[in-house]
């Protein structure tokens, strides 16, 4: 369980169990509880515990704060490896999500929320240093792209299930979660003993780092956060709440958006490879802005349910070009840097994941398409500032305004 092996010698090492699979496999066994606990959530909460607009907010601001706090991923690295932290989370991620039906109250429904959210996001922090770490820079883009594909491709498996059988076998809540949160742990415990600990060729620094350097980066992070928790939150309530619709009907929307993401998340890293961070982002970023305002639409100009569906769709596959902000990050790193600044920047992301779900769970009583207007003004914060990206960033040439001797910033 705990032999160290450096990536270069992974090689040698059966294909199964390299790097590069350890992360697939453990992108594919998240889904499988996380996604299944968010088909049900919405249908859940309303119909177990009665939730409306500032409930679902007060939920998803409770389940943030492990978010905001990822930071303490620092601390927890100078006693724990990386990648074990990786699996112990995913391992809370499971049994939490697995017992969710048993406390079918507001309080409970917050309490092993707040447990999974822990799971979810100190694994995530983890990952995706691990991503940037084990995968080389002129791969990343295409590498990032399947694991997204193959994360889909695992939740789809879940959905069709959830829509083929939830009716005709007549499922609980309960027979779902455990099922679904049992499969996960029973992956995350093989992960944990079955892989030895891969050695990354630049010890990470395990302390918290701020560069000035970086500072787009953080800006992008945290506009991301707001506009990434309005979405979640939001969107699939509006659902339910506006258009009426059931466990499976909910979820076989989400299966056309896991098809999708298995189609387009492969060419978008490729995408990302050939044209650059910027383009992509900005072409990110316009399209959420016209989304965003469609959304709002519906609300003020009563446009129909199929409108809502299609836009839910474009929003999902526009969400998978954000592996051009990691790879933009891998790209302006220090090596040394990566592992802290994951934590920083998780932490970042997440401060407006804290407020905004409450904040905008009250807006939403008064007017539901106002929400949405706010989603495109942040929207519009983040293509203005995804213009400062240079085509071809590096240490030294972090954006526009910083234009190294050695090379240009075009």
């Amino acid at each position: 369980m705990f032999n160290k092996i450096t990536l270069d010698e992974s090689r040698n090492l059966p294909f199964w169990r390299r790097p590069v699979t350890l992360l697939f496999l453990m992108a594919a066994a998240l889904p499988v509880a996380f996604s299944t606990w968010f088909a049900l959530l919405n249908n859940f909460v309303i119909e177990v515990a009665n939730f409306d607009g500032a409930d679902i907010g007060l939920l998803h601001t409770i389940r943030e704060i492990p978010g905001f706090l990822a930071v303490g991923v620092i601390l927890v690295i100078i006693v724990m490896r990386e990648q074990v932290l990786a699996t112990v989370s995913l391992l809370l991620l499971a049994l939490a999500t697995a017992v969710t039906a048993w406390f079918p109250t507001l309080g409970g429904i917050l309490t092993i929320t707040l447990l999974s959210s822990i799971g979810f996001h100190y694994y995530e922090t983890v990952n995706q240093s691990l991503q940037l770490q084990w995968i080389d820079k002129e791969r990343a883009p295409k590498v990032l792209g399947w694991i997204t594909a193959a994360a889909s491709a695992s939740t789809l498996v879940v959905y069709v299930l959830i829509v083929m059988t939830w009716e005709s076998l007549g499922l609980t809540y309960n027979i779902v979660f455990l099922v679904s949160g049992g499969f996960t742990a029973a992956v995350a415990l093989f992960c944990l003993f079955a892989y030895p600990q891969f050695e990354s060729p630049t010890p990470q620094l395990k302390k918290m780092i701020l560069r000035k350097r970086y500072w787009l980066y953080y800006l992008l992070q945290f506009l991301a956060g707001a506009r990434r928790q309005i979405f979640m939150v939001f969107a699939g309530f509006m659902m339910v709440e506006k258009f009426g619709f059931e466990v499976h009907e909910l979820t076989a929307l989400y299966m056309i958006n896991l098809i999708a993401n298995m189609i387009f998340a492969p060419l978008i890293g490729g995408l990302v490879a050939r044209f650059g961070e910027r383009r992509a982002l900005l072409f990110e970023y316009a399209g959420l802005i016209v989304v965003f305002l469609a959304y709002g639409g519906i609300y003020f100009f009563g446009w129909g349910v199929m409108l809502a569906m299609g836009l839910y769709v474009v929003d999902h596959i526009l969400f998978a070009m954000a592996l051009a902000l990691k790879t933009y990050f891998q790209k302006i790193a220090d090596p040394q840097d990566i592992a802290p600044t994951a934590a920083v920047a998780f932490t970042i992301n997440h401060i407006a994941a804290v407020v905004l779900p409450v904040l905008l769970g009250l807006l939403w009583l008064i007017s539901p398409g106002a929400v949405f207007i706010f989603a495109a003004g942040i929207a519009c914060g983040s293509f203005a500032l995804a213009l400062l990206i240079p085509r071809h960033p590096a240490k030294g040439n972090e954006t526009r305004l910083s234009r190294p001797m050695s090379a240009p910033a075009e």
